[in-house]
């Protein structure tokens, strides 16, 4: 679906908001450097011509699941998020008062069906460092699912918003706003797909580790959303995914086949799936868990805590990785499913993931709005 983005300005006013267009650093910004192009005096941005390139496919359409978006697409959201963290970020030498709002004018319509701490924080905070506003729009706010359908809501909020992220129960759900919606959505989580974490996740490791193609990533834990978009991202990037699920708790097995798929398209290794945390655990360089018990899970939670009995990423399942290997988490977290001493440990990468989320859902909405 393309959504139009015409809107009249004065040349003026276009000269100010449209920065990301002007020719006005010397030098371009590569992965992996600290700095976009800069002109010190000015303080405007604009974002190499290359990264702006391959996000052109994305402008007025929706943001659903990692395999969705071309291997150019999510290097070039990977980039744009690390150079918005290299001009708005606390390492930045520019005041962020000062610095480009490409997203005056616009705003986000979030929708939360589950509560949440990193989503809201991170595209609040997110589209007001670019200039735009977000609304929440929790259960009790709107008529959602009470008195008002989906496609009546993405009709009407259409008309107010520049966007639409919704984090819903239902992947349907995400699905049904985006048909009837005339403008881009965001799915900011959904029983099937959680696209925006992984970003993060892969962000962080690619800080840490610089290029990640060839590294192996251990997945322990319930076979759920997040795990299902960090194996499409993970191979997509050259990664070796190797999988470890309780009897009864495996992964989707479509999206398990679309990511052997693409596994076979990269040249990567053949997916590893097992039921025996540390055998997938061996050999690798990132080892990831998440809640056992999602929300809207929680009469299960005796029972899903001894089905996972030996799953736990503690000292014992590190050592059982390669030498230097990281963990993440995508958090909230507890201590059933990683002991404190490898939370907290100096190979925990769970923060800098955390605070990825904001500068990878600032790129997936300018990349939306065509603002790159």
């Amino acid at each position: 679906m393309i959504f139009s983005l015409a809107i009249s300005r004065t040349a003026a006013r276009a000269a100010r908001t449209s920065v990301f267009q002007q020719p006005v650093a010397t030098k371009a910004w590569v992965a992996g450097s600290n700095s976009p192009n800069l002109d010190r005096h000015s303080h405007h941005y604009r974002w190499a011509s290359t990264t702006a390139s391959t996000l052109e496919g994305l402008k007025g359409n929706h943001f659903m699941s990692i395999d969705l978006l071309s291997n150019a697409e999510l290097r070039g959201l990977l980039d744009l998020a690390k150079e918005f963290k290299a001009t708005y970020g606390r390492d930045s030498s520019v005041d962020p008062a000062e610095a480009s709002k490409p997203l005056v004018g616009k705003s986000v319509a979030m929708i939360f069906q589950k509560r949440s701490t990193r989503t809201r924080v991170s595209t609040e905070t997110g589209m007001g460092l670019l200039g735009g506003q977000a609304l929440f729009l929790g259960p009790t706010d709107i008529q959602l699912g009470v008195n008002e359908s989906m496609k009546d809501t993405a009709l009407v909020l259409s008309r107010f918003n520049s966007i639409i992220l919704a984090r819903v129960f239902e992947h349907s759900d995400v699905q049904e706003l985006a048909k009837h919606s005339t403008v881009p959505v965001i799915n900011a989580l959904s029983h099937l797909h959680h696209p925006l974490q992984t970003l993060a996740d892969l962000m962080a490791l690619e800080e840490h580790f610089g290029d990640v193609s060839g590294k192996t990533i251990a997945w322990v834990g319930d076979g759920n959303n997040v795990l299902h978009d960090l194996m499409l991202g993970a191979v997509k990037l050259g990664m070796h995914m190797r999988v470890a699920t309780p009897k009864g708790y495996e992964a989707d097995a479509t999206i398990c086949q679309k990511t052997k798929q693409l596994a076979q398209e990269h040249g990567t290794a053949s997916v590893y799936f097992t039921n025996v945390a540390a055998d997938a655990v061996q050999g690798s360089d990132v080892v990831v868990t998440d809640t056992w018990v999602s929300m809207g899970q929680e009469e299960e939670y005796a029972k899903r805590v001894a089905d996972f009995d030996g799953y736990q990423v503690n000292n014992e399942l590190m050592a059982k990785a390669n030498k230097g290997a990281v963990f993440l988490h995508c958090l909230p977290r507890h201590p059933e499913e990683v002991s404190d001493d490898v939370f907290y440990s100096p190979h925990s990468l769970i923060f800098p993931e955390a605070e990825n989320r904001m500068w990878t859902v600032m790129a997936v909405m300018a990349a939306q709005l065509g603002k790159v």
